[in-house]
């Protein structure tokens, strides 16, 4: 059983890993890629670009305000409560330190990693300050600026079950 649990977490560990560097090697072709954002749910990984990011540099109201209304055109993912999450970072995002925002309300410390697990109920729980079938998690680049946001829909898989039944 231990020896299964093990496979399982090397071939998600690999699965992150590659969705990242398949990102990033998309990217490499344009001329200034913007860092990028990946989550994981178990086999499942969505990728994205930043909503809003201004190479580095602190985003300024107006952009901002843009980004909000972008904000819809974000890509979605299936989270079970059960599910452990992983958000992973680019190196530049880590480098400047990053806040998960669950509904614009934030849900972690500053972070300098590039990888971080969250459970799936933490999105879904009105203990967490969360309810609903869908919320938006947001990355925050910058610990006292805004320097870039990435957005993810997180669509809760047991109320998409519920609704099928």
């Amino acid at each position: 059983m231990t020896t299964l649990q093990s496979a399982v977490r090397r071939r998600r560990a690999v699965a992150v890993a590659g969705a990242v560097s398949a990102g990033l090697l998309v990217l490499s072709a344009c001329d200034k890629p913007t860092p990028v954002a990946t989550i994981t749910v178990g086999g499942n990984s969505v990728t994205s670009e930043a909503l809003c990011y201004n190479d580095g540099d602190k985003l300024s109201a107006d952009s901002l305000k843009d980004c909000v209304k972008n904000s819809d055109d974000v890509k979605s993912i299936e989270v079970g409560q059960d599910d452990t999450v992983r958000i992973g970072v680019d190196p530049k995002i880590a480098d400047e330190g990053w806040i998960m925002l669950v509904n614009g309300r934030p849900v972690t410390d500053v972070s300098t990693h590039t990888y971080r697990t969250i459970t799936g109920n933490a999105f879904f729980s009105a203990q967490f300050g969360t309810q609903g079938a869908t919320n938006t998690l947001t990355i925050q680049m910058g610990e006292k600026e805004n320097k870039g946001m990435w957005s993810f829909k997180l669509k809760d898989a047991d109320e998409q079950k519920k609704a099928e039944d």
